[in-house]
């Protein structure tokens, strides 16, 4: 289905199965680093043989999948940004939020995320820009840590208490900014009190002079969790007017729930 997206991890680079699997292993290292990769570099990541790197390398070159930059060091090809961007524009789930992320952008005048829980990560399925752009991390396709965004932990505080623990277990808690919760207690503490609000804060967890307001998007049978965010920047839009954000934030969070659920059927997405 278009609008299937995973919830968990995809599982350690390299231990895909059979050439496909390697090949888009490989792809991933090369795809999702911050930084071009020279053959060396992915011989290391990758674990693979000298040989049979070498091989699925060129072929993924060949495909236009990956190119060779000026200094001889893989990026993605053109190819695969094209692949992307249909990906993007077909999405389904993102079609069916469309239209009230829009809504909650003309009404606040900020930016509006839409974000996919995926293991102990966020990826931004999209994203309508503020009227008075401000430079983010955030970006369509980048992923985020649940345990300082506003969109991570509202998605996870619709997860089963057992599904919670195990992710919360697993976190690595990389302290971002003087607000991040460092701790699993504190990041417990914090999810309490979105479940018990329906709405989470990002208080400049992730970013310096950065804040937001948050809420969880389910479907029917919560196969598929997300959330949406309204954000924006600490010296333009007060902590209060977050506050009095909230309830047209959940009730978009609403709204997209009934879309999905009504526009998908029983069976959203991937098991938790």
């Amino acid at each position: 289905m278009a609008g299937t997206i995973d919830t968990e991890d995809s599982g350690p680079k390299g231990q895909g199965t059979g050439t496909l699997g390697k090949a888009i292993a490989t792809l991933a290292l090369v795809a999702e680093s911050e930084q071009p990769l020279r053959f060396t570099d992915v011989l290391a990541l990758s674990g693979e043989p000298r040989g049979t790197l070498h091989r699925q390398l060129s072929h993924l070159v060949e495909e236009g999948l990956l190119d060779l930059d000026r200094n001889q060091c893989y990026v993605p090809g053109l190819r695969l940004l094209k692949f992307a961007s249909l990906a993007w524009a077909r999405n389904e789930v993102r079609l069916l939020a469309e239209p009230h992320l829009k809504a909650l952008h003309r009404m606040t005048g900020e930016t509006v995320h839409f974000a996919v829980l995926r293991g102990a990560q966020v990826v931004y399925l999209d994203k309508v820009e503020g009227r008075q752009s401000v430079r983010m991390y955030s970006e369509v396709g980048k992923v985020s840590p649940v345990h300082c965004t506003g969109v991570g932990k509202a998605a996870l505080s619709v997860l089963p208490d057992a599904v919670l623990q195990e992710r919360i277990a697993g976190l690595e808690f990389q302290v971002f900014t003087a607000q991040t919760h460092a701790t699993a207690a504190a990041l417990m503490a914090d999810i309490d009190t979105i479940r018990r609000d329906g709405v989470a804060y990002d208080r400049q967890e992730h970013e310096d002079g950065i804040h937001c307001v948050a809420a969880p998007v389910r479907s029917g049978d919560r196969s598929l969790v997300a959330a949406i965010s309204v954000t924006a920047p600490v010296y333009r839009i007060s902590m209060q007017q977050l506050v009095d954000w909230a309830e047209p934030v959940r009730a978009a969070a609403g709204n997209i729930d009934e879309s999905l659920r009504f526009g998908l059927g029983p069976h959203a997405g991937a098991p938790l």
